[in-house]
């Protein structure tokens, strides 16, 4: 097959929805790939070939950013500030532990995180490895979730060699070999169950938190500053696993019925099951250098979304119940609505580097956000029975001059929230995401 003919199977690829991995198109000058705003790692069809697509945010990204990725045809005012002095790297791991720390936002996170374990693995580097760090931290935050509510106990199958004795059932092949052919006539090998801890799923989890240990101990400058708090977390969890044995083969789990009480057992046995596969259930794997990782894919407008809203439910602890993330209606979901009686608001978060620029504007976006002030279920939401016209504000990342803090009194600050002025009642505001300083330039 010629290269030509390679390259015409390279194809779109979509996230979801409203994401897309990237996306192709083919022309007589050759073929077109233009990043989305997900992070990831893919082969390019059948080419042999990888893409790699790092944030949107990072410096040396924004530079080289297409200002038309979201609608070549509609006129976009303004360009996105570059950041000339330094070299910045979002901090996507800070940004996962501040979600993942934040009952109300770990509680519907989902859908982060795609990974296609049936296509050919890719050779990389341990230091550009961005898929591992990602689900060790995702992996360690829910149990510790876990430990802070306790351990789930249940009944687990016990195989002892008793002496004088007889509990459960015998297991007449096991009390042959280890009793009777070796005169060991007052023992008796039997199977019984027991109630406690030391089950299947809880020896499972402390197993691969074993291998979350070991990886952050040996690649602590993938997690940089970061570090600190994670091994925190290893050390918040390890007590509580200290009595359970680690002696577990994953197919014990494919029949454990989940138990609605203890959703976050779910999760971390999903995000475990990942971490193992990933290294090859060997442990010696985390020390390596050079790894293989499945092609992966992860949402950043979604992440970034569940970010505003930690902060957001952290900065206002007292009316954290006034905050609704995800408020549906007639098949529309808008990020975030606050009812607050003196601070109603419709607020949609913009993963997009266009709002940087003063007169930076997507009308596309405003027409959007518009439409869900005037909904009729949003008005009932927050009791609107006059012709008022209910506030309207667009979230975006601002890496220079962005609010860390996004408690109702900064986002109604005049110097913090912008008025878009071709609209009524339409304002953005830019927020500060961690980030990583790597050098000067």
């Amino acid at each position: 097959m010629d290269s030509v003919t390679l390259f015409e199977t390279v194809k779109s690829k979509r996230f979801n929805q409203s994401s897309h991995c990237f996306i192709v198109s083919h022309s007589e000058t050759g073929l077109h790939l233009q990043a989305d705003y997900c992070i990831g790692l893919d082969w390019l069809g059948n080419t042999g070939r990888s893409l790699y697509i790092e944030p949107k945010i990072n410096a040396t990204s924004a530079q080289l950013f297409n200002l038309k990725i979201e609608d070549e045809s509609e006129e976009v005012q303004g360009e996105p500030e570059i950041f000339n002095s330094k070299e910045f790297e979002l901090d996507y791991l800070k940004m996962l532990l501040q979600v993942t720390g934040i009952p109300e936002s770990n509680a519907v996170i989902n859908g982060l995180i795609q990974i296609d374990w049936e296509a050919k693995p890719i050779a990389i580097e341990q230091q550009n490895d961005k898929l591992t760090p990602f689900l060790v931290v995702r992996f360690l935050q829910t149990l510790k979730s876990i430990v802070r509510k306790g351990l789930k106990k249940s009944y687990y199958k016990v195989q002892e060699n008793l002496t004088n004795r007889v509990k459960g059932k015998i297991l007449v092949g096991q009390h042959i070999k280890q009793n009777v052919f070796r005169n060991r006539f007052i023992s008796t090998y039997c199977e019984y169950q027991q109630f406690g801890e030391n089950h299947v799923e809880n020896r499972f989890l402390k197993k691969v938190m074993l291998f979350a240990s070991s990886y952050v101990e040996n690649h602590k400058d993938l997690f940089g500053s970061n570090y600190s708090d994670i091994q925190h977390t290893i050390n918040f969890c390890h007590p509580a696993f200290e009595l359970i044995s680690d002696q577990v083969e994953e197919y014990q789990l494919k029949h454990i019925k989940h138990n609605p009480f203890y959703k976050d057992y779910a999760t971390a046995l999903q995000i475990g099951s990942y971490i193992l596969k990933k290294f090859a259930y060997n442990i010696t794997q985390t020390t390596t250098e050079k790894v293989t990782t499945p092609p992966f894919w992860i949402d950043m407008p979604r992440l970034f979304e569940l970010y505003v809203y930690s902060k957001m439910i952290e900065a206002n602890p007292a009316d954290r119940k006034t905050i609704h993330y995800q408020f549906s209606t007639f098949g529309n979901a808008l990020d975030i609505l606050v009812s607050k009686p003196d601070f109603q608001m419709v607020i949609d978060a913009k993963y997009k580097l266009k709002y940087n620029n003063e007169n930076g504007t997507i009308h596309e976006d405003i027409r959007q956000v518009a439409g869900y002030a005037r909904l009729k279920k949003v008005r009932e939401k927050l009791n609107v029975t006059d012709d008022s016209t209910i506030d309207c504000l667009i979230i975006y990342p601002d890496m220079e001059n962005g609010i860390n803090i996004l408690s109702f009194e900064n986002i109604m600050k005049e110097e913090n929230r912008k008025e878009i002025k071709a609209y009524y009642k339409v304002y953005k505001l830019g927020v500060k995401l961690p980030y990583i300083e790597r050098n000067y330039l």
